[in-house]
């Protein structure tokens, strides 16, 4: 199984090593990481893996039964043997671009969920712009105009986004309702992993997100539209 080492709060870590636990012309295993697999929304990190006589591009990072696969593009040398150690080299741009973008979403979905009661049924981060969907939502012009400003006001106080393991029943007290579906997480998972941000929001989420709010810049909302009876998705971009 491989450790998650950005967890709770080492996303800011972009250079490491490991030990290698499984190589194949695919994919290798590590006995633990710093790159994002994906998941909850945000895509993988993307990097390279270096070792001695070789290196591989990494294209893409997911989930399997505990292990976590990086998987490589344009290797050059020979597979390294289990036990070799390599150093992972995250894309620090891209980390730090996702970042932004899901702590922005983070502030979104709350002040959505604050004003109109519309909890998030579903997002989806990208380096040029991220999505997410509300439910119940019908939104106004007036209305997105005023997610944009609210959120452009909030980020603009340089709140704290502190990141923890908290026990799950914790967890489940002080999340607030319509905040992080906490019915779809698995039981057995426990402790959860909590992002506050300030005194403005606290949900449960494993992804990648910044220190403070005055790292995320700004966002322009560039879209709204309906997907079906009750749901509206707005598309957002970072601006700084």
């Amino acid at each position: 199984m491989t450790e998650l080492r950005y967890l709770p709060d080492s996303d800011d870590v972009t250079t490491f090593t490991a030990t290698v636990a499984e190589a194949t012309e695919d994919y290798i295993v590590l006995d633990g990481t710093y790159f994002y697999p994906e998941g909850g929304g945000q895509p993988a990190d993307h990097g390279r893996l270096v070792w001695a006589g070789g290196t591989a591009r990494v294209t893409d990072v997911q989930k399997e039964h505990g292990d976590v696969r990086h998987y490589l593009d344009g290797r050059d040398g020979a597979l390294p043997d289990e036990g070799t150690e390599v150093e992972g080299q995250i894309n620090d741009e891209r980390r730090t671009t996702l970042k932004r973008m899901h702590t922005a979403q983070h502030v979104v979905s709350k002040i959505v969920l604050d004003r109109f009661d519309a909890q998030t049924a579903g997002n989806q981060i990208h380096e040029e712009r991220s999505r997410i969907d509300f439910e119940p939502a019908d939104f106004s012009d007036d209305d997105v105009a005023f997610i944009e400003g609210r959120t452009n006001t909030v980020l603009e106080q340089n709140l704290p986004v502190e990141k923890t393991q908290m026990p799950r029943a914790e967890a489940e007290e002080k999340t607030p309702e319509g905040r992080g579906l906490l019915d779809l997480i698995p039981d057995h998972v426990d402790p959860l992993r909590m992002v506050r941000i300030g005194d403005l929001d606290l949900c449960p989420c494993g992804g990648t997100h910044v220190d403070r709010l005055r790292e995320v810049g700004s966002i322009r909302i560039t879209n709204r539209t309906s997907k079906g009876a009750n749901v509206d998705r707005i598309e957002f971009e970072l601006v700084d």
